[in-house]
């Protein structure tokens, strides 16, 4: 049964994840190098994995084709939106929220690699379908 407190403990894992490919790079490179790496990591992890996943936009009851891709995809739960960037903008959570929201997500995980500590500048998100989940 998936509960919150499986959710978080997942979360917690692909933050280590994070960090350790954030100590073997360092900070400054495309955020496609910190995905590839990212990957990589979790699934030596065991996670189950995938990347650029298509979302469906579904406007006034019909799919659109908006081909919105987020970035990855862990247990089929947690949504990762990576960024490589100086500067944390507000539309990169709200982009985050729209994910989960579209693909009925109950977390997610922002993470900036441009930085010289990961969980300085992690957001972790969660949403209704977090808060209906068992504790």
């Amino acid at each position: 049964m998936i509960t919150q407190s499986y959710v978080n403990n997942i979360s917690y894992q692909i933050v280590g994840c994070a960090i350790e490919v954030h100590k073997a790079l360092g900070p400054g490179l495309l955020e496609s190098v910190y995905q590839r790496c990212l990957v990589k990591e979790l699934e030596l992890a065991g996670f189950k994995v995938m990347q650029q996943i298509k979302v469906p936009v579904m406007y006034k009851g019909e799919q659109l084709d908006c081909d919105l891709r987020l970035d990855i995809l862990v247990e089929d739960l947690i949504i990762i939106e990576l960024k490589s960037v100086e500067i944390m903008l507000p539309v990169f959570k709200a982009q985050l929220l729209s994910y989960m929201k579209l693909l009925e997500k109950p977390k997610g995980l922002l993470i900036n690699f441009n930085t010289e500590n990961i969980t300085k500048d992690l957001v972790p998100m969660v949403n209704e379908y977090f808060a209906n989940l068992p504790k």
